[in-house]
């Protein structure tokens, strides 16, 4: 499987994008999708994650309120939409496949970088 992230780039504070990963297979209903973000100098973070079949998500209590995550497993497609973002938001993201209730991620996304000027 490959998974493919766009959409980042550089944005000031306050404003918005949408993040998008392609997945390639015909398995993409079997699994869970994340996003993560890894900042500059920390750990990976997992930041939201949205059950196979699109009825659960769940968010870090940093973006909660201000990422919406969404999949739409016709078109193997899963999106991070990021409002109000903050510099503190910066780093590069990464979309993965896995079980999140086993806190497993098999397969990852080569990650696009987003930038939040202040």
């Amino acid at each position: 499987v490959q998974l493919q992230a766009s959409g980042g780039g550089l944005v000031q504070a306050g404003g918005s994008l949408r993040l998008s990963c392609a997945a390639s297979g015909q398995d993409f209903r079997n699994y869970d999708m994340g996003w993560f973000r890894q900042a500059p100098g920390k750990e990976r973070e997992l930041l939201a994650y949205i059950y196979r079949t699109g009825g659960y998500t769940s968010y870090a209590d940093s973006v909660k309120g201000r990422f919406t995550i969404s999949r739409d497993n016709a078109k193997n497609m899963v999106w991070l939409q990021m409002n109000g973002l903050k510099p503190e938001d910066t780093g590069v993201y990464y979309c993965a496949r896995g079980t999140a209730t086993a806190g497993r991620w098999n397969d990852w996304g080569q990650g696009t970088q987003v930038t939040v000027s202040s």
